[in-house]
């Protein structure tokens, strides 16, 4: 049926509208569930995507919608919108009225994933079970194409598209947390549609036709290259030969599981870059090639294939914390809904009786989740930004690679999950502040990980295998290694049981790198020698965070009465925070958190203590106690000096550092703690008249090279002049040469230490009876001949 665009202007549609802007949330959703209820399927069927894309905003990101994603449970409106949009509620009444009368929605394919959008639109159809069957070719050209998707799929694509679309969202909202609306949407839709307990509810509502129908299946006769001829939907194998109204109920509803599914891995984890692009093409699409250059031949030449965006294209999309929140919440799920086979289920001997629920269990981690989740991963592991934030990212790795908190998990159809981005965390965490406490419990984390039982023994067993020679794959020229997207549905009729282990690695490992992958060992010498510079770079972290920590101790101890006096240190870069907790719950200190990772590293690669022990010796031999108090490694440029690769890591690590100070004109640095504010800014404007009206003279006095140019310069020139020798950070020249004129400052006389001392000699001086002045006038002797003393022409 055609989209809603080519129907005649609906009255009900323009009243909708209108009330939207005019009247109070509340009474909105209450008319729209009294409509829902009384209008018939071909009046809702024009407002649906309007109302659809009032809820989640349109996909262009202009219209917000009801800003899901920023709705808390403390708003007013909270459970208005979660009663509305409840897998039982209104709106998905609406969607099941619909579905019964077949209508199509359609989605733009420049709205897709950038990876899919280009593909299409160069000709060539991913493996995307999404895609199957519901491509709509327009005679105005490539450009136009679009989705026809049934009601169901068009509400889960735009709830999908909702949280990954850009939005011009209002000042002030930018943060989103793990209770909003929108997350707890996505949890009771999972636990709904992809229950743990029981079966997928049928659909409450039941009209004239009978049941909900579920999608038409694809048609035989049309084999996608990458589908596969004997890869028919489960759906379609349990119920294309049976009346919709007597189908079993089971195999009827678990249609929206799959669709559910399909858009949710599609439109989230759906984004990898040109390489991985490349990998993971389909060899054969010559049927669609085909159809898109009819379509196309009547409006404008067929870019020939391989040319144009498709090898240019890089993906520069970049996932939100709240993005990854989402997939991390959908792979846990996954795992509980796996985890729930019943045990009988899980012997291979009874397949043939499992019903379509229990079948999508078994298969659900693999076919869905595992090449596209990798994919995903890789690609945050190389762009996400080298901060803490990075934990939410290792937090859904992690919560994948379990498989003793969530489910029995396959290493060797898995092993690239575990060794591939292993090594990816590895590369970054030696460029990672490791004296950052959340920093190091990343660290922690990972190492804890993977030194539970047993597990660096079956990740070394699955590359034994990976390793075994060509020859134990004697028939390999007959078969071929099968990515997980292969098969059109992801539900597809299941391979034949693979019993040669090492097929099944290589086929895990081609599938998800490609046949021409170069595959690094997790225990081999070349990845060894990074874990022997990350131990090294954790110790090194270690020590310095358990010297941060003890100096932060004694600093806190002291300024707590000194630092009104001005004799605490003034420096806030010596505060150290290094505490957070771990997974008991207690709060541990970075240093600690580092040296566990220590032992468990050790554990994993089989470090006894006496090599642990020798390359720490080695470490120590090439260090002293001076090189805290060096510069990092440098070079002199044209404004000044560049820190080079192993300074950055010295600087990282805490190895050495730049004294840390204000650079600009010391006049204008911020007023300090034990400094008084009025007398500051009195003494600045004392001090900026004298030095504009008497600047020329103190200029001509301090070049004079004479005694009085010595006691001049000694008085007047700025204190910078005199740190040449001190470990300093980076500065320009002009900015030096600026600040470093001589001048007159009274600042020192505005601190509160330099005040208490002044009243200190009053008070000594009234109890040798003298008055104010001749205290003044002793004072300022005192002072003079003290610098005439320290004078460098004395030296």
């Amino acid at each position: 049926m055609a989209a809603p665009a080519m129907q005649q202007p609906s009255y009900l549609l323009a009243n909708l509208k209108m009330d939207s802007t005019t009247k109070p949330f509340l009474q909105c959703c209450q008319e729209l569930v009294k409509v829902i209820d009384d209008y018939p399927a071909k009046e809702l069927h024009l407002i649906f995507p309007w109302l659809v894309e009032s809820v989640f905003g349109s996909l262009d990101g202009v219209i917000v919608g009801w800003n899901l994603g920023f709705l808390q449970a403390c708003s007013n409106q909270y459970n208005i919108v979660m009663d509305f949009l409840n897998p039982s509620g209104p709106m998905m009444k609406l969607v099941y009225k619909l579905q019964a009368e077949e209508y199509k929605y359609e989605i733009p394919v420049s709205f897709l994933p950038g990876p899919v959008k280009v593909s299409i639109q160069e000709g060539v159809l991913p493996d995307c079970p999404l895609l199957n069957n519901k491509l709509h070719f327009p005679l105005s050209g490539l450009q136009t194409l679009s989705l026809a998707l049934n009601p169901f799929e068009y509400y889960m694509f735009m709830f999908a598209s909702s949280l990954i679309t850009p939005k011009n969202y209002s000042l002030g909202q930018h943060v989103s947390s793990l209770d909003s609306a929108y997350f707890v949407l996505v949890d009771t839709y999972l636990k709904y549609f992809l229950p743990t307990e029981g079966s997928v509810p049928p659909s409450p509502f039941i009209y004239k036709r009978g049941s909900v129908s579920p999608p038409a299946p694809r048609a035989p006769s049309v084999p996608f290259a990458g589908y596969g001829i004997h890869s028919a939907s489960l759906l379609k194998r349990h119920i294309s030969h049976q009346p919709s109204v007597t189908a079993d109920p089971a195999a009827q509803e678990i249609w929206r599981s799959e669709a559910l599914l399909q858009v949710f891995v599609e439109m989230w984890l759906h984004h990898y870059s040109l390489e991985m692009y490349q990998k993971l093409q389909s060899p054969q699409l010559a049927l669609l090639q085909y159809r898109l250059s009819m379509s196309s031949m009547l409006c404008q030449p067929l870019t020939p294939p391989g040319s144009g965006t498709l090898h240019t294209y890089q993906e520069p999309f970049t996932p939100t914390e709240e993005h990854v929140l989402v997939v991390r919440l959908l792979v846990k799920h996954l795992h509980a809904f796996s985890c729930s086979l019943k045990p009988e289920q899980v012997s291979s001997s009874a397949h043939s009786h499992t019903s379509p629920l229990e079948e999508l269990k078994r298969v659900v981690v693999h076919r869905f989740v595992q090449q596209k989740l990798y994919v995903f991963l890789q690609h945050c592991f190389g762009h996400w930004p080298l901060d803490a934030s990075f934990r939410v990212v290792l937090e859904t790795w992690l919560s994948y690679i379990q498989p003793w908190r969530w489910v029995r998990l396959n290493k060797c159809e898995n092993l690239l999950m575990y060794t591939k981005l292993f090594q990816g965390f590895l590369n970054r965490v030696v460029r990672t502040d490791l004296v950052n406490v959340k920093n190091a419990l990343m660290v922690f984390r990972v190492a804890k990980v993977f030194a539970q039982p047993n597990l660096s023994e079956m990740i070394q067993k699955g590359e034994q295998l990976f390793l075994e020679p060509e020859h134990v794959l004697h028939h390999r020229q007959h078969r071929c290694f099968l990515s997980p997207g292969h098969g059109g549905s992801f539900l597809s009729a299941r391979q034949p049981v693979v019993t040669d282990r090492v097929f099944r690695v290589k086929s895990h490992v081609y599938g998800l790198e490609g046949q021409d992958c170069q595959y690094k060992q997790m225990f081999g010498m070349e990845l060894r020698g990074t874990v022997l510079k990350l131990i090294q770079i954790i110790d090194q972290a270690r020590q310095t965070a358990k010297k941060m920590s003890d100096q932060s101790a004694e600093v806190a101890a002291n300024n707590s009465f000194m630092s009104w006096f001005g004799m605490g240190s003034p420096d806030l870069n010596y505060t150290f925070n290094g505490g957070e907790v771990d997974d008991t719950g207690a709060c541990v200190k970075t240093h600690e958190f580092l040296e566990r990772s220590l032992d468990y590293l050790c554990q994993i690669f089989r470090l006894n203590a006496g090599q642990l022990s020798q390359l720490m010796a080695t470490l120590g031999s090439g260090q002293d106690d001076g090189n805290s108090k060096q510069l990092p490694d440098c070079v002199q440029g044209e404004n000044g000096l560049i820190l080079t690769d192993l300074g950055r890591m010295q600087v990282i690590n805490g190895l050495r550092r730049f004294e840390i100070e204000y650079q600009g004109d010391p006049e204008l640095q911020p007023i300090r703690s034990y400094e008084n504010a009025i007398l500051v800014r009195l003494f600045f404007k004392i001090s900026s008249l004298v030095n504009e009206r008497f600047g020329g003279h103190m200029d001509a006095l301090c070049s004079r090279p004479d005694f009085l140019g010595q006691l001049g310069r000694h008085y007047l020139a700025s204190p910078e002049a005199a740190a040449d020798g001190r470990c300093r950070s980076p500065e320009t020249r002009l900015t030096a040469e600026r600040y470093r004129r001589p001048r007159l400052s009274l600042r020192m006389l505005a601190s509160y230490r330099t005040l208490l001392m002044l009243l200190l000699l009053y008070l000594f001086g009234a109890l040798f009876s003298l008055g104010p002045m001749s205290s003044t006038l002793l004072i300022l002797t005192g002072g003079f001949l003290y610098g005439l003393l320290s004078c460098p022409v004395w030296r």
